[in-house]
């Protein structure tokens, strides 16, 4: 029978949060971000030598020479931003934070082959192990302009691990989504829908992290019984009102054509990979509304398939992924970008076929579209949420640009050690290159605890 769309609580509570903001926020200065070549990812385009006036998380006004006190501001902090491109903060539209501290692991033969590897420590992580993994992953998230991730969280041991992933993620700083999931694509392993339901009702209407449902079909798709453990599943995000996450990869035709001829496709489902997805299936995501998370770095490392950005050119809303920092290496969604630019041009044998700016509305606004959250983050307007990087243009490897449209720049030779400012709900979190408040020292020697704690257990192969 036809799927109503889910009522994305989650998204709409982002959206209307510009008016919660917390005591402690109320309770800091404004933001004004001072003659900056400003990025808006809007029809507005790009502002030269412009203010960005930020106030109690989100955007209060952008122009030349504002005056703080015509928009009622009396306490403010100056940021001056000569020399630096602010662009809305990147959006990740689909991570597997849980597994950064298993960096290094995936060696490229036949006994570190990441699905194995993977799930055989994943099965031995604490609730402590998972805390340090996903807080480090988000806050290398944060360093490299990343202000939004969508966690799939396919390791939900206990409720404890998932109240642990949780906690990291606020105490973190990013704005995110939680998707809570089993810890593999059996059945033998089913979500704990009742644990679910009492975090999304815990959830304060406008918190920055948000919750929503890792979702798999099942690995034997026929029989009955799989299917029936995943319909509950899915009726329990629609119920809670939670958007859906789910993988088309490994095997993508028979998937696709799984969540196409049982009416799964929906606003606020996310499909993430389809690498080799058919028109066909993809205008059914299309024409249902659903979205896309594309994440090229990993999908080339593990061998399946090339992620060709030309083939998904119909598909309305789609963003891109990392997909986990250790996968993927780091958390750079300058790299991301790139690799989906050169995949695309070589491919097409054309250096034209892409544009950089493309590459960055797919960081940007497009992923925020994809999550369905354009109503609160992924470009800079008036009203919406203040997540905002600022990327320096002195580093020796960005040298001989003359002033032009720096979309190339960003995209073709930006790393994340260039952003210089990041700032999350209106709170900076990166400032001068620092992360603000990490003691950067200890969270390396804890995970490196944490990670070497893991490998113990798990004897893993070396």
């Amino acid at each position: 029978m036809p799927r109503a769309p889910l009522r994305l609580l989650v998204g709409v509570s982002l959206a209307t949060s510009a008016t919660l903001a917390c005591a402690g926020e109320v309770d800091r200065p404004a933001l004004l971000i001072e003659s900056a070549h400003v990025m808006t990812m809007t029809s507005e385009g790009d502002l030269a030598d412009t203010d960005v006036l930020l106030r109690d998380g989100h955007i209060v006004a952008i122009g030349r020479d504002l005056d703080p006190a015509t928009h009622g501001v009396s306490r403010v902090e100056r940021i001056d931003a000569r020399g630096h491109v602010v662009l809305p903060g990147f959006v990740d539209t689909h991570s597997h934070l849980w597994t950064t501290t298993m960096r290094g692991r995936f060696g490229g033969t036949d006994g570190t082959r990441f699905f194995p590897v993977s799930t055989a420590l994943g099965a031995v992580m604490t609730a402590g192990d998972i805390g340090i993994a996903m807080r480090l992953g988000a806050l290398e998230l944060i360093d490299g302009g990343i202000t939004t991730t969508a966690d799939f969280f396919d390791n939900v041991l206990t409720p404890a691990h998932a109240e642990a992933g949780l906690t990291a993620l606020d105490a973190s700083g990013i704005r995110g989504r939680l998707h809570y999931g089993g810890r593999d694509r059996s059945t033998r392993y089913p979500i704990d829908l009742d644990h679910l339901g009492r975090l999304a009702e815990a959830r304060a209407p406008g918190s920055r992290v948000g919750l929503g449902l890792a979702w798999r079909l099942p690995r034997d798709r026929d029989d009955p019984a799989n299917w029936a453990v995943r319909q509950r599943e899915y009726d329990a995000a629609r119920r809670l009102g939670l958007p859906v996450q789910v993988h088309v990869s490994g095997e993508p035709g028979p998937m696709f054509d799984a969540l196409i001829e049982r009416d799964y496709l929906a606003p606020g489902v996310e499909v993430v990979h389809a690498t080799d997805a058919t028109p066909r299936q993809l205008a059914a995501l299309d024409a249902a509304g659903a979205s896309l998370s594309l994440t090229p770095i990993s999908e080339h490392r593990v061998g399946y398939g090339l992620t060709r950005l030309a083939a998904f050119s119909g598909v309305d809303r789609q963003g891109l992924g990392i997909d986990g920092n250790a996968l993927a290496g780091s958390a750079d969604m300058f790299a991301t970008m790139r690799l989906a630019a050169l995949t695309w041009t070589g491919d097409a044998r054309e250096e034209t076929a892409v544009q950089p700016r493309r590459l960055l509305e797919l960081a940007t606004v497009g992923g925020a579209r994809a999550l369905r959250m354009e109503d609160a983050i992924g470009s800079l307007a008036p009203g919406l949420r203040a997540d905002v990087q600022l990327v320096r243009l002195d580093a020796l490897h960005l040298a001989g640009h003359a002033g032009e449209d720096p979309a190339s720049l960003l995209v073709w030779s930006a790393r994340p050690s260039d952003v210089a400012t990041v700032i999350v709900d209106g709170i900076v979190r990166k400032r001068d290159g620092v992360l603000v408040d990490v003691d950067l020292p200890a969270l390396v020697r804890e995970a490196n605890a944490s990670a070497a704690a893991i490998r113990s257990r798990a004897q893993a192969p070396d």
